[in-house]
């Protein structure tokens, strides 16, 4: 099981351009469409739309991906 976040949480994860900090701006239970795919998320496994504190893009990942750093 991951780690669970909430939305207001500042966390950081790994892109292709290396390590990107956001804030988590919503948390997704069900399965759901995100740029043409579908995402699966459930009550034990969510996933999370992050808004990077750099570019303001939105990015969805696995609680897995991510780690927690002091909101900023």
């Amino acid at each position: 099981m991951s780690k669970k976040y909430k939305v207001g949480d500042h966390v950081t994860w790994n892109s292709e351009a290396g390590r990107v900090g956001g804030t988590i701006c919503q948390v997704h239970t069900q399965d759901f469409d995100y740029k043409g795919h579908t995402h699966r998320a459930s009550e034990d496994e969510p996933q999370y739309e992050i808004k990077s504190d750099k570019t303001d893009h939105i990015a969805a990942h696995k609680g897995s991906a991510l780690r927690k750093t002091p909101n900023q």
